[in-house]
């Protein structure tokens, strides 16, 4: 079976539904540029791969302008310019032609250096920057389209800068049949991974070798990497949300939580399962595991298309206050997933849309007992009701436990 992907027509529409319902503002949304000189992976700006669909030119911005009287130049790609020194290290990249622009799905391509005459037209012709990103807040430095949007205000007579980024937002909630597809892939891959953790485990092995043997099962089963830092605390370090020394041996009783997933296609799945080390739970893990367990199954009951996550959050709460542990959960049910582990999206208390992904991750967090329990699965809300994109990964404690006592009978 091949590998899903999304079509270039799809960033092609999405890109002319924002052009529709920017209301004849101008946006500019940057790629970004690499951190440093020296070598390793880059990701553009999530807006930019979503609009897109390119992710292979650090420093490119896309220009749109829907007043322009040219249909051809409203959604406009402009690239770095071509530097042969710089290509000696970084790999080189060809002239604009008509191959480019049936690569990436553009009738207009232009270099960077032609952007503050793109811009000043557009500003001209429509007096309105929309801001696609969020706003920057006072501890963030300025985002780059407000940057240069300011200087542009500063020359254009009745310019103003307009806040838009809520369309992005609601657009990147509502996922795609093609956009699910990538994260049911990645929750595959990531399927494999824990497989792989629970062919490892063992006391006496460290949180890294789990954390080591996971993230070569994404790689070797065709993801470049994880879609955030992989969290695998066991003990008390269980208890720890976002736990990231991974440092730490398993000792035997412990029970390790394991928050990772693989990335595909810059999507990314977003999973936490937890499992005894010794491929045993005690009486107490178990008690404890079966209230989480009921607890996420019932808030995935919960979920579909006009449901809120403070809905969905309250399915799962009630089932943990009544079990009386409602001080110990401490963090909400989840958020959306996709091209971000927390992806973009609108304000909590909006209903979900059709097509919205959200992770589902109820837990239960005791110190004073080194048992913290967390159990996350990525869900997509239909009007029909919810459909579970990582059920491929055992969660119940008796397949568990089967699991682990197959992987120790073959050692």
């Amino acid at each position: 079976m091949p590998a899903p992907s999304i079509p270039l027509k799809e960033y092609a529409a999405r890109r002319q539904q924002l052009l529709r319902r920017l209301d004849g503002a101008v946006g500019l949304v940057f790629a970004g540029d690499v951190s440093s000189h020296l070598p390793g992976p880059w990701r553009p700006h999530p807006n930019f791969e979503y609009l897109t669909g390119i992710a292979d030119e650090p420093g490119a911005a896309l220009l749109l302008e829907p007043r322009n009287p040219n249909p051809a130049r409203r959604a406009v790609l402009l690239l770095r310019p071509l530097n042969p020194e710089v290509e000696k290290w970084d790999g080189y990249r060809g002239e604009i032609s008509a191959a480019l622009k049936k690569k990436y799905g553009f009738e207009t391509i232009h270099r960077m250096d032609s952007l503050p005459r793109w811009l000043r037209l557009a500003a001209i012709r429509s007096k309105r920057l929309a801001l696609l990103h969020p706003p920057a807040m006072h501890t963030q430095p300025i985002t780059p389209d407000l940057e240069v949007f300011r200087k542009v205000v500063e020359r254009i007579p009745g310019a103003s800068i307009v806040d838009q980024s809520d369309l992005l937002a609601s657009m990147r909630a509502k996922k795609s049949p093609a956009e699910i597809g990538m994260i049911r892939h990645a929750a595959s891959i990531t399927a494999r991974g824990f497989e792989a953790a629970l062919n490892t485990l063992r006391p006496g092995i460290t949180e890294f070798d789990v954390q080591e043997a996971i993230e070569h099962a994404y790689k070797s089963h065709g993801s470049r990497g994880v879609g955030y830092g992989t969290i695998a605390g066991a003990g008390l370090n269980s208890t720890v949300l976002h736990y990231h020394a991974n440092n730490q041996p398993l000792a035997d009783g412990d029970l390790i939580c394991i928050d990772s997933a693989a990335s595909y296609g810059g999507y990314t799945a977003d999973v936490t399962r937890t499992y005894p080390v010794n491929g045993r739970f005690t009486k107490r893990q178990r008690a404890i595991y079966d209230i989480v367990l009921k607890a996420n199954l019932a808030a995935i009951a919960r979920t579909k298309a006009g449901a809120t996550i403070a809905q969905i959050d309250k399915a799962a709460r009630d089932v943990i206050t009544k079990a009386g542990y409602g001080d110990f959960f401490i963090h909400g049910i989840g958020h959306h997933v996709g091209l971000e582990v927390h992806d973009l999206t609108p304000v909590l208390d909006e209903r979900l849309p059709e097509g919205a992904v959200i992770t589902i991750e109820p837990g239960i967090y005791i110190p004073d007992e080194k048992i913290g329990v967390r159990i996350e699965d990525d869900v997509v809300a239909t009007r029909r009701g919810p459909k579970v994109l990582t059920s491929g990964i055992v969660k119940r404690a008796d397949d568990i436990e089967q699991a682990m006592a197959r992987t120790r009978s073959r050692r």
